[in-house]
Parts: structure tokens; C-alpha cells; sequence
């Protein structure tokens, strides 16, 4: 059995699916499988997987239809073999020892997973993301961290960072607290490693940047926000809330909805009237805030 299993939902990245197969296969660690999940794309995606299956018995290719992320990284799960898994993103890169680096560190605390930070790499065109997503330096190398303790502190420091892909998690971990992606929405890292790191009284931090994260034009986060963006943080706070109604959760929403409704400035009034509508029947205008709720309205 593989060691790491590196899990890789694609869906139209052709110009940059081979750089990323590289990045992969040019690792110092090479006890791993590769489970690429193409999700119905409609370039040539599929292709270059096939053609890098063919060459190397450690890729394993899955073609759906469009079904989005969640059900492309669920489909990879349920395959893999891994002690440990990766989920990379198919438009970045890794650094060449990211993955020996993360398989000796947990391998050494025994941590249900670990974190590390990552550069952005701007596509020419890009909208700037008015983050990064460097956190480490917040805490200590070496010592175990509950998860209650990380989620709240981050908030704190207004660093949280929810990507799956600056993780490295146990596979015995996820299959002990039954953990899959929700279908069907997007920003679906937001409800996925919040509730991965609720859930653990082990985690621990690598200091070391190993990620490059590349922000496209057409990307989720490199465009502007829709009805849809929002109606999606919604049902994030709706499944945070059945899962643990705490105060923490509620500062979760407070930290997340605030920013969210801010930013959905830009939307149409009809789809302003629908989102707002559902925030209020929902009872989450406390955690939208004045502020934020004027600037959606009058910006």
C-alpha cells in the first residue's frame, strides 16, 4: 500500500494540469498514488491525465460528470489507499520535498493532521485576494494544539484559512469521524476544515512554506462574488450549526458572514433581496453586523 495518497479533482485546468503532474512527480518522496478525479471537463484535462496514467502505475484516473469538487474529492476518497492524504489543487504547484516534509513531521508527532503556509501566484488578470496565507508563525513547531484552541485563536488573529490543500490528515483520522465534502456547493473547504479541525484535540504546525497557490481569472476566488457565493457561506453556517451549536460557532459565523455581506456589495438588488431574505429567515443578521449589512445595501 502507498503511503500518501495525493487526491486531485480537476476540471478544466489543461494550460496547467502538466506543470502540476511534474510538481508531483518530481517529489523526493515517491511512496505515493496519485487519484486524479476529472469532473467532467471540457478541454483536453482528461487526456493529459490518461497520458500520465499510462506512463506510471501509481496515477489512478476517474472521470464524472460535472458534479463540482465535493463530489470529485469524495469519489478520490473512496479509493484511497494511503496512510496519509494530500488534496492538491491541479493549478498549483509543490514544493519538491513538500511531501517528504509532511509524511516525516506527522509521521513523528503522530498528529491527526498537520498545517503549513503557501505563496499566491497570480494569473495575469486575477482580482488580488486581500489575505495570505501565512499562519504558522502564530504558533510553535513541535507542540500539539487542539482544535478549539487553533479555530478560536485564528479568528483572533483574523487568520483563518480553511484550504484543504495546506493539510496533511491522517486517513485513519477521517475515517474515524466519518468526514466527506458537502455536495453541490462551492467554498466547501469552509464547513470541511472547520468541522477536521473541531474534531481533533491533536494537530500540529509545520513552519515552512510548501504550496504555491495559483489565483486564476476563472477561479472561484479570482472572481467577483455572485448569489450563489453567498447562498453557499449560508449553508456552511447552517451545517456548522447543526453540527456544534457553541459559541464558537457562532464567532465562526460572525467572522465569515460579516465579510461575506460586505463583499456581496456587488450583487444585483434581486439577488441582494434573496440572500439577505434567507440570512434573515435563518436568524444570522446578528452575525452579518451593521456595518457590513450598510455597506451591502448602500455601497
Amino acid at each position: 500500500m502507498p503511503k500518501v495518497s495525493i487526491i486531485l479533482p480537476v476540471y478544466n485546468v489543461a494550460p496547467y494540469l502538466d506543470e502540476a503532474m511534474q510538481t508531483l512527480l518530481s517529489q523526493t518522496f515517491q511512496d505515493f498514488e496519485i487519484i486524479a478525479v476529472n469532473d467532467g471537463s471540457t478541454d483536453n484535462s482528461l487526456e493529459i491525465l490518461e497520458k500520465y496514467a499510462a506512463q506510471d502505475s501509481r496515477i489512478s484516473c476517474y472521470t464524472q460528470e460535472n458534479q463540482g469538487q465535493s463530489a470529485a474529492r469524495n469519489l478520490a476518497l473512496k479509493h484511497a489507499q494511503g496512510e496519509y492524504i494530500y488534496f492538491m489543487d491541479s493549478d498549483d504547484t509543490i514544493d519538491k520535498d513538500a511531501i517528504r516534509k509532511c509524511y516525516d513531521y506527522i509521521s513523528s508527532t503522530k498528529a491527526d493532521f498537520i498545517f503549513f503556509d503557501a505563496e499566491i501566484m497570480y494569473e495575469e488578470g486575477a482580482l488580488p485576494v486581500p489575505w495570505n496565507y501565512k499562519r504558522t508563525h502564530l504558533l510553535e513547531e513541535n507542540k500539539q494544539y487542539s482544535g478549539d484552541f487553533l479555530l478560536n485563536m485564528m479568528l483572533d488573529n483574523r487568520k483563518h484559512s480553511c484550504v484543504v490543500w495546506a493539510l496533511f490528515i491522517r486517513k485513519q483520522y477521517l475515517d474515524r469521524i466519518q468526514l466527506s465534502f458537502y455536495p453541490g456547493i462551492i467554498h466547501e473547504d469552509e464547513l470541511y476544515t472547520t468541522i477536521l479541525t473541531l474534531s481533533s484535540h491533536n494537530i500540529y504546525c509545520l513552519q515552512q512554506s510548501l504550496v504555491n497557490h495559483r489565483v486564476r481569472r476563472s477561479s472561484t476566488m479570482g472572481i467577483k462574488y455572485s448569489e450563489r457565493n453567498i447562498n453557499c457561506y449560508l449553508t456552511v453556517i447552517d451545517e456548522l450549526l447543526k453540527f456544534q451549536d457553541t459559541p464558537l460557532i457562532h464567532k465562526f459565523a460572525r467572522y465569515t458572514l460579516s465579510k461575506v455581506f460586505y463583499t456581496g456589495h456587488v450583487l444585483p438588488l434581486q439577488q441582494k433581496i434573496r440572500v439577505f431574505l434567507r440570512a434573515v429567515k435563518s436568524g444570522y443578521l446578528p452575525y452579518i453586523g451593521f456595518k457590513s449589512a450598510c455597506v451591502f445595501w448602500f455601497k
